[in-house]
């Protein structure tokens, strides 16, 4: 009787920290550490899960003496498994398509370097192919920027650029952006903090027309950054309150972290709209590139006010080579006056 008790114990005791892992939006946990890791990791989550299942299946068909108890394991695996499948197919896993891009369209390409590892070139090269208005570059020093620049330019597509660094220690305290002479002339506050650890760059337009541009980088959940995780991620949600305004980066977080900074069930932060939630593709992993992208965690986002609707998303991977352990992502977006 008592090892029954301790089973059923143990069974419902493992049942709930799988409700909160795959739901932790439901006890207001999806920001706390452990939580918050396990969450951003969904696809990972699943195949471990099935892994599970198959061998709790094994041990309850040859085990006579462990048959219920594996066999209420395996169901409990099950539900958590198909709970995570349900959530990322809602999410969508994969709709490349991108409209005929029109004018008065900003194409919007961004890439967390690994502090300038795929190489002035690579970036370039991506960034003309796509006919990218603006490259936001987390990890990405001054000198490689201008560089990309040069390149741009010789490829008849000139750029201004703008990076702001918190200090020349490591390449990862810097951000930089291109923005193509097209939309005009921007200017940046290189004064104030933005995000904690890592810096986030905000543009405005010199002539007060066109976007505000903010190239992000928040910090990741690891030990230590925690409180700096979250008050990035609300630093972040302040910015998505602003009007015309396009985000995009490496935001270090999914749409799990975001029930608490949400102003209402249409938006993913905020108010606002995410370019891979509304094309179907917010299921698909940027990080890391050593995991297929579909077991990855989709924390790079391309993010915009209501003044601007995604007329198409992907998440590159045919760049996982090139040195960064983040996919790059490329998002069209139309005016919607």
């Amino acid at each position: 009787m008592f090892q029954r008790i301790l089973a059923a114990t143990f069974i419902v005791a493992i049942a709930a920290a799988l409700i909160v892992a795959a739901w932790p939006q439901l006890f207001s946990l999806e920001q706390t550490a452990g939580i918050a890791q396990v969450v951003s990791l969904r696809g990972l989550a699943a195949s471990v899960a099935f892994v599970a299942v198959l061998g709790l299946t094994l041990i309850a068909l040859l085990s006579v003496r462990m048959h219920r108890f594996t066999a209420s394991l395996a169901v409990v695996a099950l539900a958590f498994c198909a709970l995570n499948l349900v959530v990322l197919a809602t999410r969508g896993f994969g709709s490349p398509g991108f409209e005929t891009k029109a004018e008065g369209d900003v194409t919007v390409l961004s890439w967390n370097t690994l502090g300038d590892a795929p190489g002035a070139a690579t970036i370039a090269e991506l960034a003309l192919m796509n006919d990218a208005d603006v490259v936001a570059l987390p990890e990405t020093t001054r000198e490689l920027g201008f560089e990309i620049a040069q390149l741009m330019a010789d490829g008849n597509r000139p750029m201004w650029v703008h990076t702001l660094a918190y200090d020349e220690v490591s390449k990862s305290r810097s951000t930089t952006i291109l923005i193509s002479v097209d939309l005009g002339e921007y200017i940046i506050d290189e004064s104030s903090r933005t995000t904690s650890t890592l810096p986030s760059l905000v543009a405005v337009p010199q002539n007060g027309q066109g976007p505000t541009l903010v190239a992000v980088h928040a910090v990741a959940p690891i030990r230590g950054e925690m409180s700096n995780w979250r008050s990035d991620l609300e630093w972040i949600a302040e910015q998505c309150r602003l009007s015309n305004i396009i985000l995009a980066g490496d935001f270090n977080s999914t749409l799990d972290h975001y029930a608490a900074l949400v102003d209402g069930s249409d938006f993913a932060l905020g108010s606002c709209t995410d370019a891979a939630s509304a094309t179907d593709n917010a299921a698909i992993g940027t990080w890391p590139t050593q995991l297929p992208s579909l077991l990855g965690a989709p924390i790079d986002h391309v993010m915009t006010s209501s003044d601007w609707s995604v007329t198409g998303m992907r998440v590159i991977e045919s760049h996982d080579g090139h040195g960064s352990d983040h996919r790059p992502i490329l998002a069209t977006l139309s005016p919607t006056q």
